[in-house]
């Protein structure tokens, strides 16, 4: 039996962690002061000042829009909005009991079969901006859409008089949201919409850098944001804040954790090695909405938690992330758990196209290589001597 012979092509780092990937302008992150910019602009900034369309075009296209450019983009947005009759046809279809995010991929893939490449270069920017819009436009009715229907309930038709946010709102509801609902609702998208080369994000530049058409790359990206590594993490959070039931039970909750070496869902991240600055802002959205409809007792537990950790986890740098407090806002706000991971991907995606168009441009398909590590020049052994 020949041993194994390696020739070594770098070192193997797990995960890649800290291995540049990519080079891109489009957000910034330093783990340890705790930063978050999106073209130079910090996430604190955007959050009290812009809205997510706004943002997204900032993501997207390089700069903030000039008054004119940002009505051009949102009025093509909310032309957009409706969707074939064979999608809802297709959902209807569903199973009651699949997950959102399943369903999502699949209207996102099919989407795509409705909006060909045709003549058109995949590089045009006419249809860069086409395709930008119209998964902007269509991912939150798209995600409404299935949520009434597996209930039983006709879906409802988007409201061109409506915001983005307050807009996603009444067609999941039936009811038009208050303002301070939908804003923050809306700062809850921007918080989420972009965040370097996390795991969906890197999909999406393997799949772009094959010059798939861009349906293709954000199904490939809300595939790997359904992970509850990844996208569905906030989702498990409250299921754990829930499980914990009170505030008095975190400490022992945390500390049976730690000593079966398991993972505490909300906390820690691969970058940051304080709080994330996301997480500090949805607290205070969180407060924003108890003030308007009353306290969570989830919210309760989360301090228990984030107070016994900053003792039991603080010498590891392990601290709230972005998930930690978002599931809290969401449930507040009237949303299922389940739909926690569809909301990510209606934000995300103005990242992933960012990122999409940015790879476009000096374009060169992902081909990593392995570490070998298995045995060599092995002799075929025949069927009958196998036994």
């Amino acid at each position: 039996m020949a041993t194994v012979t390696e020739k070594m092509v770098g070192e193997y780092v797990p995960g890649l962690a800290g291995v540049p990937a990519t080079r891109s302008n489009i957000s910034y992150v330093d783990g340890q002061t705790g930063l978050l910019e999106y073209r130079g602009i910090s996430i604190e900034q955007l959050a009290e000042h812009s809205s997510f369309l706004e943002t997204t075009y900032l993501l997207v296209f390089g700069h903030l829009p000039t008054h004119t450019e940002l009505k051009t983009f949102t009025e093509e947005v909310q032309s957009h909005r409706q969707v074939k009759f064979r999608i809802r046809d297709m959902i209807k279809s569903f199973p009651e009991s699949g997950h959102p995010m399943d369903a999502l991929q699949s209207c996102v893939a099919a989407l795509g079969m409705f909006y060909p490449l045709g003549t058109q270069k995949v590089t045009d920017e006419s249809y860069i901006r086409e395709a930008t819009v119209r998964l902007l436009a269509k991912l939150p009715t798209m995600v409404a859409m299935f949520h009434r229907m597996r209930h039983g309930d006709d879906p409802i038709l988007p409201r061109d008089d409506l915001d983005h946010s307050a807009n996603f709102l009444y067609m999941l509801t039936g009811k038009e949201p208050s303002p301070e609902a939908a804003r923050v609702f809306d700062v809850c998208l921007i918080l989420h919409a972009e965040h370097t080369v996390n795991a969906s994000t890197f999909c999406s530049l393997v799949t772009a850098s094959t010059l798939a058409d861009p349906y293709t790359v954000i199904t490939a990206a809300i595939g790997t944001l359904s992970g509850p590594l990844h996208g569905g993490a906030n989702e498990e959070v409250v299921a754990m804040l829930r499980k914990i039931g009170s505030p008095e039970k975190a400490r022992s909750f945390l500390e049976k954790r730690l000593m079966k070496k398991e993972k505490i869902m909300g906390l820690g991240h691969r970058v940051y090695k304080i709080k994330d600055p996301r997480a500090t802002v949805l607290q205070t959205l969180a407060m924003q909405l108890f003030e308007k409809y009353g306290h969570s007792d989830l919210y309760d537990v989360a301090l228990a938690i984030e107070e016994h950790a900053q003792e039991l986890l603080g010498h590891k740098e392990v601290y709230p992330n972005v998930d930690f407090y978002s599931g809290i806002v969401y449930d507040k706000m009237g949303i299922v758990e389940d739909l926690f991971a569809p909301v990510f991907a209606i934000s995300r995606v103005a990242g992933w196209l960012a990122h999409w168009r940015e790879q476009l441009g000096e374009n060169r398909i992902f081909r990593p290589t392995q570490i070998y590590t298995g045995q060599r020049e092995m002799p075929y052994v025949s069927l009958d001597e196998r036994e």
